[in-house]
């Protein structure tokens, strides 16, 4: 009843990533700093539009990753999932794979282990949500079953067989 579901793995992953980002956050920064007069001006846009998105996804997703995790909330860990997997993967993706951005060996570095890190928690909270929802499940299913015991629900049948000799009793010959 009182079993943990929470994941350690994806907590573990989730501390170290807190203490990356920031190192993540300043080796991009000064990379496109350095690379910023010799990109095209729609790359400088798309870029500098990236870095803002990115920043405060993660904050926002950290954050939603802890607090599912730790305090076992469903909501809380999926936004974490969705957000994972359907912003800041793709993000990670696009800086890592398109080459018209001049992609630095540092920054490719550091965009590796970003993705790995958010590979893992996808995968890993994919998991943890999955025992999470079973758990809820089950708890909740045995909360019906003892209010069913409690309050039990009159025999459909019994009130039938009942009304039927009412009535007939009541009709006469």
């Amino acid at each position: 009843d009182n079993e943990i579901v929470s994941s350690l793995p994806l907590q573990m992953s989730l501390y170290f990533n807190v203490y990356f980002f920031p190192f993540w956050w300043l080796s991009t920064v000064v990379m496109l700093h350095m690379k910023y007069p010799v990109l095209s001006d729609y790359y400088k846009f798309i870029l500098v539009t990236i870095m803002i998105l990115a920043s405060l996804i993660e904050v926002i997703r950290l954050y939603l990753g802890y607090m599912g995790n730790l305090q076992e909330k469903v909501p809380e860990l999926a936004g974490f999932w969705l957000l994972s997997l359907l912003l800041q993967l793709p993000i990670i993706l696009f800086l890592l794979f398109n080459e018209g951005l001049k992609i630095q060996p540092l920054e490719r570095a550091v965009h590796i282990i970003f993705a790995l890190f958010l590979t893992f928690q996808v995968i890993a909270a994919f998991v943890t949500l999955k025992r999470m929802v079973n758990k809820l499940a089950t708890h909740f299913r045995l909360n019906q079953f003892d209010q069913l015991e409690e309050h039990p629900v009159p025999d459909f049948y019994s009130l039938g067989k009942e009304e039927r000799a009412v009535s007939m009793a009541g009709r006469g010959p």
